[in-house]
Formats: structure tokens, C-alpha cells, sequence
């Protein structure tokens, strides 16, 4: 049966949420992972930083041998993710996965969102993902080459062109499709090098820190799921065979159903409570 066991992940935004969930199921199979994100010293607001995520993920990985390495980048800064990039092959001797998490949201109307903001989302999250990608390319080929199964895998949505998407939020929706254009584009261009790219969203709205300094939503987390759903689902996608399983936008509920779950109780933050369906999904 395969396992992410010996195989190397480069995670942006992995120092708290859905990215160190994701880290860790990794690495609870004996995967390296690189913590690529900003936070270096503690957030008044936020918990976690990189150095604490790769402490919590070599603690949960140790029994499988999983180490990390914590690497400070501002993914809007080609040459600071060229830097993060190069340090990870350095300790890993390679990259077998790039999974493209990192995002800035704000959930405002043209009139509401400052130019700064606008300017935010769409560095970390188009820009972002791109450079990303285009600087571990060489290292997925790389990987291809050895028979390690590349993938990409960006947190996206599936492009949804129903203007009610657009409307309350315009500005995160462009950087947000962009992201999701990203893996459309790169599934068919990396395809004959067999990487492949996908994308991967929730059906219902996962709790996080970050969710929580939302206005209105930290009275709502009981209604949302957790962030192991989405670990889950993604340790599935980076399970499958990267030749076959490309340029696909995945819900996390149809991979798991896929792979046989059928109660998703479990991953509710409250049992029972009625759950939040996410944006972008009809």
C-alpha cells in the first residue's frame, strides 16, 4: 500500500490551520515537511509560528522518522521562496510535492476593500502560487524523472462563473480564481512531464484561527468543521497516481467518500450542529 513515508513537502502557510493539518498527517507517515510561511515570532492574534509547527511536526512524526525544516518566506518575494526552495533541497535532496495553501482573505465590496488589501490577496495568492510553483518545477521534474509521484496541490475553489460569487467579495474571488487558474493551466502544461496538478476545497466552512478574526464568525465555529478533513482528503490526492489523477478540483468529502469514509461526524467541530456550506459551491 503506498504511504507519503521518505517523501519531502514543501507547505506555504504551514505554521497553523489547514497547512500544519495538513503537515502533520504527513508527517505521521514518516513525510519531510518544509514549513514555508511569514510568522517567525509570535502573533498577538494568531497562534503558532514556523518554529513551533516544525517542533509540533517532528513530535508527531518522530516514531516514522518525518523531520521538518522551518523556513521563513514571504511568498510574494520570488527570491525569498528561490531561498526557502534551495534550503529544502539542501536537507531533503529534493521536492515530491508542492502543496500551495498559503491565501489572504477579505471578504469585502469594491467600495470596502483598500488597494493594499486588494494588492495582499492577489500576491499571496495568485502571485504566490504561481512563483511557487515555478521555482519547485525543477525539483518536481526531478522527482518525475525518479519514479517519487510529483504533485502540486493548491487550495482552490472550482471556477464557478455565477456572478453571486462576485458580487459580495470581488476581489477575493479574482484571487482566488486566479489560484484555480493556476492549477487549469499547469495540469495541462506539466501533464507529459507526469506532475500532477490539483485542486483542493471544502464543502463546508473549516474553522481556524484565521476564520475566527472574521466579523461574525467566531460565533459560528460550532458550525464549521475542522481542519483534519482537508489533511485527509489531501493525503489521498498526494496518494494517487500522478499520471492518472490530474486537473482535477476535488471536494474533501467526494475524495473521502471515494476512499471509503462514510460518517463525517467526526470532523465537526460540534457534532450534530448544522454545518456552513463553504463559498463558491452551488
Amino acid at each position: 500500500m503506498p504511504t507519503l513515508a521518505g517523501r519531502t513537502l514543501f507547505i506555504t502557510g504551514a505554521s497553523r490551520g489547514i497547512g500544519l493539518a495538513i503537515a502533520l498527517r504527513a508527517a505521521r507517515e514518516g513525510a519531510n515537511i518544509v514549513v514555508a510561511a511569514k510568522t517567525e515570532t509570535p502573533h498577538p492574534r494568531l497562534p503558532g509560528t514556523i518554529h513551533s509547527a516544525a517542533a509540533e511536526i517532528e513530535a508527531a512524526g518522530a516514531p516514522f522518522g518525518a523531520k521538518a525544516l522551518a523556513v521563513a518566506v514571504d511568498i510574494r518575494d520570488e527570491a525569498a521562496i528561490e531561498r526557502a526552495v534551495e534550503a529544502a533541497v539542501a536537507r531533503f535532496g529534493g521536492i515530491d510535492a508542492l502543496v500551495n495553501n498559503a491565501s489572504a482573505i477579505s471578504l469585502t465590496g469594491t467600495a470596502a476593500t483598500p488597494m493594499k488589501r486588494f494588492d495582499l490577496m492577489s500576491g499571496v495568492n495568485v502571485r504566490g502560487t504561481f512563483a511557487c510553483s515555478q521555482a519547485c518545477l525543477p525539483h518536481l521534474k526531478a522527482a518525475a524523472a525518479a519514479g517519487r509521484n510529483p504533485h502540486i496541490l493548491t487550495l482552490a475553489p472550482p471556477l464557478n462563473l455565477r456572478a453571486r460569487w462576485f458580487k459580495d467579495h470581488l476581489a477575493y474571488t479574482i484571487a482566488k480564481y486566479g489560484m484555480s487558474m493556476c492549477v487549469l493551466g499547469m495540469a495541462e502544461e506539466f501533464r507529459a512531464l507526469g506532475i500532477a496538478v490539483n485542486a483542493l476545497w471544502p464543502r463546508t466552512i473549516i474553522a481556524t484561527s484565521a476564520l475566527a478574526m472574521i466579523p461574525g464568525m467566531n460565533e459560528r465555529l460550532e458550525n464549521c468543521r475542522r481542519p483534519e478533513i482537508l489533511a485527509d482528503a489531501a493525503h489521498a490526492i498526494l496518494l494517487r497516481s500522478a499520471r492518472e489523477a490530474t486537473g482535477n478540483f476535488y471536494l474533501d468529502e467526494d475524495v473521502l467518500t471515494q476512499e471509503g469514509v462514510t460518517d463525517f461526524t467526526p470532523y465537526a467541530v460540534k457534532p450534530g450542529m448544522p454545518l456552513l456550506p463553504d463559498i463558491f459551491l452551488d
